[in-house]
């Protein structure tokens, strides 16, 4: 389990990755990630039908720019994948600056998504994954959320808190999809056990790998709103990789 301890300040994080991760993982790992990532989601409970809620978290401190931009280019995925399921009502929620949260509307149109997330400008500042969680347990609350994706490279809170949210979750059968940009050890176990304590799954990716992250995006979009059955046709109709790794899912 890693160090909980103390909060990791922003030279730790500078120094553990967040400015200077290795990048281009291959072909071969950006492949094994997407089949670990399709059974976990496929071996999820959720029921389908109907338009789901899905909570779409970002890290938006200072470093976080180009995959925010990335972000912004792919967000219609989200939509476009489940149009022909009843399609999605999408939350926006990210972090920034001194304690700065914020949580849009739930929007249904890819254009009203990427108009949010344009007016929104990286702003340095530490983590707040926590608040996050929080968010998601009270909406989760007051009407169910399918899903909740979270896109970040660190995590500089105590570990137990997340976790204790993330379980909160699991009892929801609100699962969270924690998506890792680069390859800080002490981030990914901790992303692991948050996915895990919630019912969700944990992948990694780089911003040198646009089709990984849309891949996995389109994923989760599909499981919120059609459940595991669309997931699987989903996974049928998509790119080669995605066929060829989940033709070897049993």
């Amino acid at each position: 389990m890693p160090d909980k301890s103390e909060p990791r300040t922003p030279q730790q994080r500078q120094s553990s990755g967040r400015n200077g991760l290795p990048v281009g993982t291959g072909d071969k790992s950006d492949k094994q990630s997407i089949e670990q990532f399709i059974h976990q989601v496929r071996s999820l409970p959720t029921g389908g039908g109907g338009q789901g809620r899905l909570l779409f978290a970002l890290d938006a401190t200072a470093s976080r720019e180009a995959t925010w931009d990335q972000a912004c280019d792919l967000q219609s995925e989200l939509f476009l994948a489940t149009r022909d399921l009843g399609g999605l009502a999408i939350q926006l929620c990210y972090y920034r600056g001194y304690g700065e949260f914020k949580a849009t509307a739930f929007v249904t149109q890819t254009q009203q998504l990427l108009k949010l997330m344009n007016g929104v400008r990286c702003l340095g500042g530490v983590t707040q994954i926590n608040r996050v969680l929080q968010h998601a347990l009270k909406e989760t609350r007051a009407q169910p959320v399918k899903a909740v994706v979270f896109i970040g490279d660190c995590c500089e809170e105590l570990v137990d808190p997340l976790c204790h949210s993330a379980g909160e979750l699991g009892m929801l059968r609100t699962p969270v999809f924690m998506f890792q940009e680069g390859n800080d050890a002490h981030t990914k176990a901790v992303f692991e056990q948050v996915s895990k304590l919630s019912g969700g799954a944990y992948a990694p990716f780089d911003r040198s790998s646009p089709q990984l992250l849309k891949d996995l995006l389109s994923a989760v979009a599909v499981y919120a709103s059609g459940g595991v059955k669309a997931l699987k046709h989903f996974a049928s109709q998509s790119s080669p990789e995605v066929k060829r790794l989940t033709g070897q899912i049993r």
